[in-house]
């Protein structure tokens, strides 16, 4: 079936279910209808951009952390870097990885935000973990 013949409904529910796959099964999701801007994303980001099939879930949350440093949404990244902890995307020594890829385009101002916001997210995991 093609993203031109699957209904309003279709699209939302195949978005719901690649934001649970991204982010747990725990996610928080608004019921349909109670907030457009939610509806719209669960559509439109996840049930057609995180759904197509070139790339996958690891490289295009790879892609979504860069943005996300590069704009010092710290707060944003660190949810990002966490599942992929949860997950098993990325291991401890690969998360401190991507921080030290993404800190000379980051800038070295922000590189403190980055690297805390990095162990908090592995040491969290940790806890988890035990």
């Amino acid at each position: 079936m093609t993203d031109e013949a699957l209904t309003e409904t279709e699209r939302r529910d195949r978005g719901v279910s690649k934001y649970h796959e991204i982010y747990g099964d725990d996610a928080f999701i608004l019921p349909e209808g109670q907030a457009d801007f939610f509806d719209l994303m669960m559509k439109q980001l996840f049930g057609e951009v995180w759904s197509r099939p070139a790339l996958s879930i690891e490289s295009r949350r790879l892609l979504v952390m860069g943005v996300l440093a590069a704009q010092q949404r710290f707060d944003v990244l660190g949810i990002q870097l966490a599942r992929c902890l949860e997950t098993g995307e990325l291991s401890d020594e690969q998360v401190r990885e991507v921080a030290i890829q993404l800190i000379p385009y980051v800038g070295y101002p922000s590189s403190g935000d980055l690297f805390r916001v990095t162990e908090a997210a592995i040491a969290n995991a940790a806890k988890g973990a035990s």
